[in-house]
């Protein structure tokens, strides 16, 4: 018997000349999730709610923290108690905002609301985008890989740099001064 453990059947046909080398064996493969055939692929996490059926994530961006619920309904986003319109004015922050739901083609299919703090807007539309991108995976499991590979499942690390004694800034040196 060879390594790849050939059935005796196999080496039956091997006389008769109907043996296939790469055919499946009997012994091994047999659960259809490794063979790449069979049925649709169960899902890598299963579906996190609260109680009230909504999805629950954290976004962060710079030192912005952004606390995101999202749950089915007319594409309603509420930042702060305010519209996303209002929060976010310019056009560019709403678009990021938006971006996962359009990576998905889920747009105006789920409402979103927020709470945010820490950081400037840009900051903040960024948390709020990375919130939304975890959610949405939460929500809908199986939006996890075209989420993942358009990149908005991973924080950004950039943050500022913290200021150092004996420097005005984090690396600007105060007035040099000969006399």
């Amino acid at each position: 018997m060879s390594d790849n453990r050939q059935s005796l059947s196999d080496l039956g046909g091997m006389q008769e000349g109907t043996y296939n080398p790469n055919a499946p064996h009997s012994e091994t493969n047999q659960n259809p999730a490794h063979t790449g055939g069979g049925g649709p692929p169960a899902p890598l996490r299963p579906q996190e709610l609260d109680a009230y059926g909504r999805a629950y994530a954290t976004g962060k961006r710079k030192n912005a923290i952004a606390r995101v619920w999202l749950k089915p309904g007319s594409g309603k986003i509420v930042v702060n108690g305010r519209d996303q319109t209002v929060y976010f004015a310019r056009p560019t922050l709403r678009l990021v905002i938006n971006q996962p739901f359009d990576i998905a083609d889920r747009r105006d299919q789920y409402d979103v609301m927020c709470t945010v703090v820490g950081g400037g807007l840009s900051g903040q539309a960024g948390a709020v985008k990375h919130g939304i991108s975890v959610a949405l995976t939460r929500f809908e499991p199986a939006l996890r890989t075209t989420v993942k590979q358009a990149g908005f499942l991973t924080r950004d690390p950039r943050v500022v740099e913290r200021k150092k004694y004996g420097k005005a800034k984090a690396r600007k040196s105060f007035q040099f001064s000969k006399r």
